[in-house]
């Protein structure tokens, strides 16, 4: 059995997110997503991408029922 993927890279990100890469390096750049560098690639850790995700939408993707809850 295949463990997912838990390090990603910028091309992956820009798939999973629906955006460019280059969107996706700018991002990382300018520090306003979740990155590392490994000399001169951007990485990004998938855990730390879904809970960027869940911050920016305001939603809660973990619940028990499996139903979208508005956070207020």
């Amino acid at each position: 059995m295949f463990k997912e993927k838990e390090i990603m890279t910028t091309k992956e990100v820009a798939e999973y997110l629906h955006i460019h890469p280059l969107t996706v390096n700018r991002y990382a750049r300018e520090g306003k997503i979740p990155a590392f560098r490994i000399g001169t690639d951007w990485r990004f850790h998938k855990k730390h991408i879904e809970r960027w995700i869940q911050e920016k939408s305001g939603y809660n993707f973990s619940s028990t029922k499996g139903n979208k809850k508005r956070l207020t």
